[in-house]
């Protein structure tokens, strides 16, 4: 699923290209897709795009009138940027965005269709779809302690609540574990103080990185291959391959959809945390698929 990162490079490439540009049509191959009714999307067409903004893992792009299209590509969604009038041949296309320089085209690999895409109108209905979470950038150690502290959560758990913090996700939530060492399993409520402030300095120094690097590359070509397995990632995907720190074999728990890689001698003192066991711990702590996951919101 793209994340902060990926959501950052989308929205590098799309700057450049389609603010101030009118939306002259937007084609939707896939009913599924569009998840509302009011606004129709002919009120967006032959509007300007004026801003752009990232809700969590969600695109937002802002038209004049108070008029916003809300863009959540899930697990298997990607953009493309392609020619003007670009065809919606194949089950994969699920909608085009066609601009005067060319046409953003949305795909979505696989049989589920998750991704989906909002037309509303006024800041009050955008901001119901907003599932809550912080900004790690602007939040202080403090704040950063307080909000994963809210409830005693495993410490991949509490990352990736879209409710508690914005736009991280599977991956990025290994590479932050790893960079603070830390256990993915390890309560909040048992960190210490030098644990939190790992944790907090590996988060956005993580996250920094994989932006900054992503940013370079949109702003050279569009970002046509997003993955959340990069080869060069320190745990993530990488189940049984050395640790690029301690050469210890990287190893994984899974639950439903879920999956956390680690390394052993670097996070959990050398421990292996067994897969079966930790099902029922999982299980309390969350939610069965990443639909579930992504459908939180804050109170």
């Amino acid at each position: 699923m793209p994340e902060l990162p990926d959501i950052t490079a989308y929205l590098t490439a799309l700057a450049s290209r389609i603010l101030g540009q009118p939306l002259e049509q937007v084609r939707i191959a896939s009913p599924l897709l569009l998840r509302t009714y009011d606004p129709p999307l002919s009120k967006f067409e032959g509007k300007p795009v004026r801003a752009l903004r990232r809700m969590g893992k969600r695109i937002v792009f802002c038209f004049d009138g108070d008029l916003f299209l809300v863009l959540h590509l899930m697990i298997a969604g990607r953009l493309h940027w392609r020619p003007v009038g670009a065809k919606l041949g194949g089950r994969n296309n699920l909608a085009a965005f066609d601009f005067p320089n060319g046409s953003l085209v949305l795909t979505e690999a696989g049989t589920k269709r998750r991704a989906s895409l909002h037309a509303v109108r006024g800041e009050q209905a955008l901001a119901d779809l907003n599932p809550g979470g912080l900004d790690i950038f602007a939040l202080t150690v403090s704040e950063f302690q307080t909000a994963l502290k809210q409830e005693n959560r495993t410490l991949k758990r509490a990352l990736t609540d879209p409710r508690i913090l914005s736009g991280i996700g599977n991956a990025y939530s290994d590479e932050i574990l790893h960079a603070a060492k830390l256990s993915p399993i390890l309560q909040t409520h048992k960190l210490t103080a030098d644990d939190w402030k790992r944790l907090y300095t590996a988060t956005r120094e993580t996250l920094q990185t994989w932006i900054d690097r992503f940013n370079n590359e949109a702003s050279a070509a569009f970002p046509e291959k997003v993955t959340a397995f990069r080869p060069d990632m320190a745990v993530h995907g990488r189940f049984n391959q050395p640790c690029p720190v301690c050469g210890t074999p990287i190893q994984r728990i899974r639950y439903a959809d879920n999956e956390t890689n680690y390394c052993p001698g670097c996070q959990t003192g050398g421990k292996i945390l067994a897969d079966r066991s930790l099902s029922r711990l999982l299980g309390k702590d969350w939610p069965r698929t990443l639909d579930e996951l992504e459908a939180l919101k804050r109170k």
